[in-house]
């Protein structure tokens, strides 16, 4: 029998009405603001923090992956799936897709098999318009920035050589990533040098993932650094008045997504912040309402633990309050072959020896997790490609750390195949669960912040600073930044800067090249490495593959 892929699997799925799905999580249809028969904006009342407090959080992540990626969104919708299959109440919360990896190497974030959200289209691509608010956001921002140079009545008298300020395009395009803008004449402005992030590495997206409410946001938006004047004095948004026109543009876009998993359970889709450049997690607004509406919440965080995990752990819960209960570590047997030595073309030869030295990866993912007092759950995940021996040494060695080891089948099998995973973790979440604490304090010294991600987190001797980030570190004391959170931006391949280390890497020393300043997200934004804000396009973009039919139907999109 043929292999049904992703997309043909959700549409074969007869989907409820987004109102039959809310009722599961008591919301009424009244408050639904409707896209559809199948998607539905929650208005931000819903959420209750005293019932934030009774419910329970569980964070997926993952070893360090290989290009593909290991499945965590599949897992998470799996997991899900198998919690409510157990009688418990469950909601995943995910972040929205960027049309960047769609169209190029990784696809969409919709999950997998017989674990999806669904209408899977729809959420891969336009979705309810959040990314474009983003995008509208940030580039109102640049053209303020670029009208007042322009200006003689309200000019702030900005110097065009210090705006750290980026436009944004939701698409990997790696020809915009340094660009002159302003040629053709004084009507036309003044020439400089800019440049286009893609769109989830935005601060305007980070801010809405960290914003509490209408209020928070415009305050953040307001405190967004652009640069300084001739004079030295700094620059923010709230200079330019921009902080309430940019809050409009997001009026809607801060409202979490209602859509629907394959079996009809509840999924809240909200912001899409990449995890090696950005904070890798979606907004604390959805997960804050998933966990009012709902017993128990499935969240992922983006790449590795040491990314998306990190982030998740010490900036977003820290912040926000949250208590994660339980952490899911996505292994593939795939991916342990890949950190003992396997070569590309070798990812799916089994190999008892290459799994058995590839374990030390997952192994410090697991003393990671403990550092912040969380019990973790290693799902592994699947594949045709997997032995039996394989997959009895993982669990053996996870035994051996006191872990436990659960194979997860959601992408064959949906909640039936993740029964077993949904079992081991409500047993940690309601038999072995501590209080949460993060590894380090925002208020200390912005060095001693960054060196204990590197060693604690990444196994690092040390950290060497260049001249650049010297002199960012020189300007974060002037300006009063000390006490932000550190969101590195690390490659995602490696515990170290070195992409080629792969396994548990030793005896290494990251670099800093310079710092970033996201001000209104209330970070600061280390660059490990060549670290790039803008994707490109593989030679052979995923877009190639896809083709709609006269009734608008898709195929090709995965």
């Amino acid at each position: 029998m043929a292999h049904l892929s992703d997309i043909e699997i959700a549409q074969q799925t007869k989907m409820l009405h987004i109102k039959e799905v809310a009722t599961k999580i008591n919301v009424d249809e009244d408050d639904l603001i409707l896209y559809g028969k199948h998607k539905a904006k929650l208005p931000l009342d819903l959420i209750d923090e005293d019932q934030i407090k009774n419910n329970n959080l569980v964070l997926v992540t993952a070893l360090t992956p290989t290009p593909a990626g290991e499945g965590k969104t599949t897992v998470s919708i799996g997991l899900t799936e198998g919690l409510n299959k157990i009688g418990k109440q469950a909601t995943v919360v995910l972040r929205e897709p960027s049309l960047g990896p769609v169209f190029g190497i990784k696809g969409g974030a919709a999950g997998g098999g017989y674990s999806q959200v669904v209408p899977m289209e729809d959420i891969n691509l336009h979705f309810t318009g959040d990314f474009n608010a983003v995008e509208k956001a940030n580039n109102l921002l640049s053209a303020l920035i670029d009208n007042n140079l322009q200006s003689k009545t309200n000019n702030l008298n900005i110097d065009p050589r210090t705006i750290a300020w980026k436009r944004v395009i939701d698409m990997n395009d790696r020809a915009l990533r340094q660009i002159n803008i302003g040629l053709g004449g004084i009507s036309n402005g003044i020439p400089r040098e800019d440049g286009f992030n893609i769109t989830p590495a935005s601060e305007v997206m980070a801010i809405l993932c960290m914003a509490k409410d209408m209020e928070d946001l415009k305050k953040r938006l307001g405190d967004i650094f652009v640069g300084f004047t001739f004079d030295k004095k700094a620059i923010f948004a709230r200079d330019l008045k921009a902080e309430n026109a940019m809050a409009i543009l997001l009026k809607d876009a801060i409202k979490p997504n209602l859509v629907q998993t394959l079996e009809h359970n509840p999924a809240i889709i909200h912001g899409g912040p990449f995890a090696n450049i950005a904070q890798g997690t979606n907004t604390i607004i959805a997960t804050k309402m998933g966990l009012s509406l709902s017993n128990y919440v499935v969240t992922e965080a983006g790449f590795g633990a040491d990314l998306g995990a990190e982030k998740f752990l010490n900036i977003k819960s820290a912040y926000a309050g949250l208590n994660p209960k339980c952490v899911v570590l996505v292994a593939t047997v795939r991916a342990l072959r890949h950190h003992g030595g396997s070569p590309k073309d070798e990812y799916n030869t089994p190999s008892i020896e290459r799994v058995s030295r590839g374990f030390e990866n997952l192994e410090k993912h697991i003393e990671n997790i403990r550092k912040f007092n969380i019990e973790p759950v290693v799902a592994i995940n699947a594949f045709v490609s997997d032995t039996e021996e394989e997959v009895t040494l993982v669990r053996q060695k996870c035994s051996a750390l006191k872990v436990q080891a659960v194979v997860s089948r959601g992408w064959a099998d949906g909640g039936e195949g993740t029964k077993e995973l949904a079992a081991a973790v409500a047993d940690v979440v309601e038999n072995r669960a501590t209080q949460f604490k993060p590894l380090y304090d925002w208020k200390s010294p912005v060095v001693e912040k960054i060196e204990t991600i590197a060693k604690e987190i990444y196994g690092a001797d040390g950290v060497d600073f260049d001249n650049k980030a010297k002199l960012n570190l020189r300007r974060i004391e002037r300006l009063g930044f000390n006490d932000f959170a550190i969101c590195m931006a690390k490659t995602q391949k490696s515990f170290s800067d070195n992409e080629k280390l792969t396994g548990r890497p030793k005896g290494f020393t990251i670099t800093v090249r310079e710092i970033e300043i996201a001000a209104g997200a209330q970070f600061l934004i280390p660059i490990l490495g060549k670290m790039m804000r803008m994707p490109g396009l593989p030679s052979t973009p995923a877009s190639e593959n896809m083709s709609i039919d006269n009734d608008g139907v898709i195929s090709g999109l995965s």
